[in-house]
């Protein structure tokens, strides 16, 4: 298994396995793509990220957290973002939804995010670090009012949870996609449990 390189952070491969299915007859062609023609569809790297242990942080200095988090979005997570060309699709508090037209950008970006955030961190006391957990997933979404859905998300928010605190994981499709074109070293995390609404293993 190769190791991350020194000042990286860590980025897991994941496989995604599926499965063949074949559709039964359609009964009413014509009707079912007058519906399928109303849905907005298309391929994008989706990008998850949360702060790991942020329920701790705000328990122990809520004020203080959330003007770490704020000041750190100002100046590095929001701009890396821009200069990608990702867009934030939502924010949770604690995370966020980011999309980018490119598996390359996306993790360009997330790698000097977390990058950045260990130098902003390096004088701060572990117990009150914010890290954040990053997952990146290629797949097809749904778009409605400027926000996405799907599998592919789904899968993005598992693999965010499957990696360390100031780590990255990402899906086998991702890891293809940018093998060579960064300078950086996959972990193998091999094939992940099936995840809840996730029709196969990542």
């Amino acid at each position: 298994m190769s190791r991350p390189q020194v000042g990286l952070p860590r980025v897991l491969g994941s496989q995604l396995v599926g499965s063949c299915y074949h559709a039964p007859a359609l009964p009413n062609r014509s009707a079912v793509l007058s519906t399928v023609e109303r849905v907005e569809r298309r391929l994008t790297a989706i990008l998850a990220a949360d702060v790991a242990g942020y329920s701790r942080l705000m328990g122990a200095d809520e004020e203080g957290t959330l003007a770490q988090l704020k000041a750190h979005r100002r100046a590095l997570i929001d701009p890396k973002i821009t200069e990608h060309r990702g867009r934030i699709v939502k924010t949770t508090g604690d995370g966020m939804l980011v999309e980018f037209a490119s598996v390359v950008d996306a993790l360009r970006c997330a790698v000097e995010v977390q990058r950045g955030m260990a130098e902003r961190n390096a004088e701060v006391p572990q117990d009150k670090r914010i890290e954040f957990r990053v997952g990146i997933h290629q797949g097809d979404v749904i778009i409605e009012g400027g926000d996405i859905y799907g599998d592919g998300v789904n899968v993005a928010a598992r693999l965010e949870g499957i990696a360390e605190p100031g780590g990255i994981c990402v899906s086998g499709r991702v890891q293809e996609d940018a093998e060579g074109k960064l300078e950086i070293t996959f972990d193998n995390a091999g094939e992940q449990q099936r995840a809840t609404n996730i029709g196969r293993t990542i």
